[in-house]
């Protein structure tokens, strides 16, 4: 059994790391919207499409354009921390108890 415990440990370890870049990324892109970047600069260009998936239905649902403020980052950072700490701490708990 200690095998399928090494491998939910390194699931969560790898799901975590996935979770660090993207909470890094989603920063980037909050930081970026802030000045107007070069809409042809590959760095914006990835940033956006790798962010819009998760803030497009986060915006459509928090209808921000009454308040005038885009709060969809803040809404997906803090998923990202739940799901940091709900999904992976219970990974690598089910992983201790299998080993």
């Amino acid at each position: 059994m200690f095998v399928l415990g090494n491998l939910l440990d390194a699931t969560a370890w790898v799901l975590n790391l996935a979770l660090n870049v993207y909470f890094w990324m989603l920063i980037a892109r909050a930081v970026i919207s802030w000045v107007n970047p070069d809409p042809w600069n590959p760095i914006v260009q990835f940033l956006h499409r790798a962010t819009e998936p998760v803030l497009a239905p986060i915006r459509r649902r928090l209808r921000t354009w009454q308040w005038g403020v885009d709060f969809s980052p803040v809404v997906a950072i803090l998923a990202v921390y739940f799901v940091q700490w709900f999904v992976v701490r219970t990974l690598m708990d089910l992983a201790g108890r299998i080993r």
